[in-house]
C-alpha cells in the first residue's frame, strides 16, 4: 500500500523558457495529464515550451480521485470494455475510437507505473475496482487520488528533462496563424501569445508545432467539480483560429459532489458507489432501482438525473449517500482522503450517510479532430477533455477521461514527431500590441459578469433543459458577449477578463449545440424532446466558425 495522505510532491522549478526569436520545436498549453503525457513523449524529439496556468502539478487531473479505466484482469476483455463505453455513450461513441483508446490501454498503464506512479497494490497485485457503467473491476487507481499520484509522478519527470522548458502561472491568449499575420500559402499555427500572470505582460511564442492540452470549461457553472481553471480557453482559442467543435451540448454533471456551504462541490468519488454506496432519500428509501436495473451503479447521466428529479419533486437541497453498513475499516482503507475530507466538514462516512448534489464535471464534447490528436487548423494539434474524439459519445463512461489523455497525448506526440522534419522552422512573431489601450476602470465587471454567466447556465442549461430556457440563455450570453468585447478591446488584459471571454465563448457553443438537438440522448435531457430520435440515424453536433468555409473532411485531412 502507499502513503495516501501525503501532499503533492514539491515541484522545484528551473528557470522558465523567455521568448525567443528561434521559437521551439513544439509548444503544448496545459500541464494536466494529457500536456504532461505529450511533453515527455514530445521532449524525445526537439525542444519544447509547456505551458501552465497555474502552478505546474495542478489542474483537473490533479482532483481526479477514482482511477484509470484498462483491461488488466483476467476475466476481463477489450470487447467489454468496447462494449461498456458504447452502452454509457448513447450511440454517439466512434467505435473506432473506442477500439483505439482500449485496445492501447494496458500499454498506457505500463508506461506510467515505469515512470513511477504508485498504483495502489493488494496481495502483491494491482488493485482493480470498478465504477459506474462498467461490467468489471477494470479501474486501476492509487486509493482514492489517482489524479494527484500520476500529475506529480509525471510533473516531476517534466521538471527534470533538459529539454522541457516549463512557463508556470502563465495563460494562452490566443493562437497566432499565417491567416492572422497575412502571410502567403496554405493557413497553419504558428504560436500563441501568453500572458504572465507574474509580470502582468504578454509575449509572442513561436512553436513549430502546437498542441492544446488545456482541459475543460465546467467553470461555465455555478456548482462545479472543477477547479478553478477549467474555463475552456483551449476550445475557445481553437473557435477563434477556425476549428469546428463537436457535441458541446453534453456536459456531465457528476451525480455526487458533497452538499456543504464551504466543500466547494468536493467530489464524493464514483468508486464509492461501485464498492457499495447507496442513494437515499431522507426518510433512508433508496430511490435509484426506480430509474435503472443497475441502480447506483448506472451512468452518471442516469444518476445524475435521478437525484435532479428527487430533489425537485421533494423540494430538497441535497439527497444521501450512504456507505457506513461497510464499516469504518472498509471506507478507511478504500477512501481515505475522501473519508477525512468529510470529517473535516462534520460528516462521519462510517457512521452514517453524507449529503450529495450533482455539480458539472466533464466536457464531453470539444475541438474535433482525428485519432491522432489533429485538429482543423494544420499544425495544431489538441488532446484530452478539449478535445472531441469520438470516444465519450453523448456520455464519458467512469476513468475513460485519463485513459484519453494518455492514449491520445501518445499518439498525437508520435504524429507530431512524425512530422518535425518536414515542418518549417518558427516564424518570428510580432509582439504584442497594447498601444491603444489603457488599464481598466471597472474591474467589478468582470466577476459580475462571471456570476451572471455560470448562473444562467445552470438555471438553464442545466440537468434538464428546455427550447425557453436555452433561448433565454443564448439572449443573455450575447448581451455578454458584447460587453466583453469592447472591454477586451480597451483596457489591458488579466487573467480575468481572459477566462471570462473564454467561458462566454464556450457557453455559446453549448447552447447553440443544445438548440440544434431536437431529442434527448445522453447527458443532453430536454423536455420538449423527451425520446431518443430512433427514426434516423445518431448524428453529431458540429459547429464550424462563421468566418471559415471548412471542408466536409475529418480533421487533419488537408494537412501538408
Amino acid at each position: 500500500m502507499i502513503a495516501q495522505n501525503t501532499p503533492a510532491r514539491r515541484i522545484t522549478m528551473k528557470k522558465p523558457a523567455e521568448p525567443s526569436s528561434r521559437g521551439f520545436d513544439f509548444a503544448v498549453i496545459g500541464s494536466g495529464l494529457a500536456g504532461l503525457t505529450l511533453a515527455l513523449h514530445l521532449a524525445d524529439h526537439g525542444e519544447v515550451a509547456l505551458f501552465a496556468k497555474a502552478a505546474l502539478a495542478d489542474g483537473s487531473s490533479l482532483y481526479a480521485q477514482g482511477g484509470i479505466a484498462a483491461v488488466l484482469g483476467p476475466e476481463d476483455s477489450f470487447e467489454s470494455h468496447v462494449r461498456d463505453t458504447l452502452d454509457a455513450g448513447a450511440g454517439l461513441c466512434r467505435e473506432d475510437a473506442v477500439r483505439f483508446v482500449v485496445e492501447r490501454a494496458p500499454e498506457a498503464i505500463r508506461w506510467l507505473i515505469a515512470q513511477g506512479a504508485p498504483f495502489t497494490t493488494r496481495d502483491g497485485r494491482y488493485h482493480l475496482t470498478r465504477e459506474g457503467g462498467h461490467s468489471q473491476r477494470r479501474v486501476i487507481h492509487a486509493a482514492d487520488a489517482t489524479g494527484r499520484a500520476v500529475e506529480t509522478t509525471l510533473a516531476a519527470k517534466a521538471e527534470a528533462h533538459p529539454r522541457i522548458h516549463i512557463l508556470t502561472d502563465h495563460i494562452a491568449v490566443d493562437l497566432v496563424t499565417s491567416a492572422k499575420l497575412g502571410l502567403a500559402g496554405p493557413n497553419r499555427c504558428l504560436g500563441l501569445y501568453a500572458l504572465s500572470k507574474t509580470t502582468g505582460t504578454v509575449a509572442a511564442y513561436a512553436a513549430r508545432l502546437t498542441a492544446l492540452a488545456t482541459g475543460g470549461a465546467s467553470k461555465a457553472y455555478l456548482y462545479s467539480s472543477n477547479p478553478d481553471t477549467s474555463t475552456g480557453d483551449g476550445i475557445s482559442m481553437a473557435w477563434r483560429a477556425g476549428c469546428r467543435t463537436a457535441n458541446l451540448e453534453f456536459v456531465q454533471f457528476h451525480p455526487t459532489c458533497l452538499y456543504h456551504p464551504q466543500a466547494k462541490s468536493f467530489l464524493i468519488s464514483e468508486a464509492v458507489r461501485g464498492e457499495g454506496g447507496l442513494l437515499r432519500l431522507p426518510d433512508g428509501t433508496r430511490f435509484m432501482p426506480g430509474y435503472d436495473p443497475r441502480a447506483e451503479l448506472a451512468p452518471r447521466d442516469i444518476v445524475a438525473r435521478a437525484i435532479d428529479s428527487e430533489m425537485k419533486r421533494l423540494g430538497l437541497d441535497s439527497v444521501d449517500l450512504d456507505i457506513s453498513h461497510k464499516g469504518r475499516a472498509f471506507i478507511v482503507e478504500h477512501f481515505p482522503n475522501i473519508y477525512e475530507r468529510c470529517l473535516g466538514f462534520g460528516f462521519d462516512m462510517a457512521e452514517g450517510p453524507i449529503p450529495v448534489v450533482p455539480a458539472a464535471h466533464y466536457t464531453c464534447g470539444g475541438i474535433l479532430t482525428d485519432l491522432r490528436g489533429r485538429t482543423d487548423l494544420p499544425g495544431l494539434y489538441a488532446v484530452g477533455e478539449c478535445a472531441y474524439t469520438g470516444l465519450h459519445g453523448a456520455n464519458r463512461l467512469a476513468s475513460n477521461s485519463l485513459l484519453e489523455c494518455l492514449v491520445l497525448g501518445r499518439a498525437a506526440a508520435e504524429d507530431a514527431a512524425s512530422r518535425l522534419a518536414r515542418t518549417p522552422a518558427p516564424v518570428a512573431l510580432p509582439p504584442w500590441d497594447e498601444s491603444r489601450v489603457t488599464d481598466a476602470d471597472e474591474g467589478v465587471v468582470v466577476s459580475h459578469n462571471w456570476e451572471e454567466l455560470r448562473r444562467f447556465m445552470w438555471d438553464y442549461v442545466g440537468i434538464v433543459r428546455t427550447n425557453k430556457r436555452l433561448e433565454r440563455a443564448l439572449h443573455r450570453v450575447n448581451l455578454l458577449n458584447r460587453e466583453i468585447h469592447e472591454y477586451y478591446a480597451n483596457f489591458r488584459i488579466s487573467n480575468d477578463l481572459i477566462e471570462l471571454r473564454n467561458l462566454v465563448q464556450v457557453a455559446e457553443l453549448i447552447i447553440r449545440s443544445a438548440q440544434s438537438r431536437t431529442e434527448s440522448r445522453g447527458l443532453h435531457y430536454s423536455r420538449d424532446y423527451p425520446e431518443q430520435d430512433t427514426a434516423h440515424p445518431a448524428r453529431d453536433t458540429i459547429l464550424t466558425p462563421p468566418q471559415y468555409a471548412q471542408a466536409a473532411l475529418p480533421p487533419g485531412d488537408h494537412w501538408p
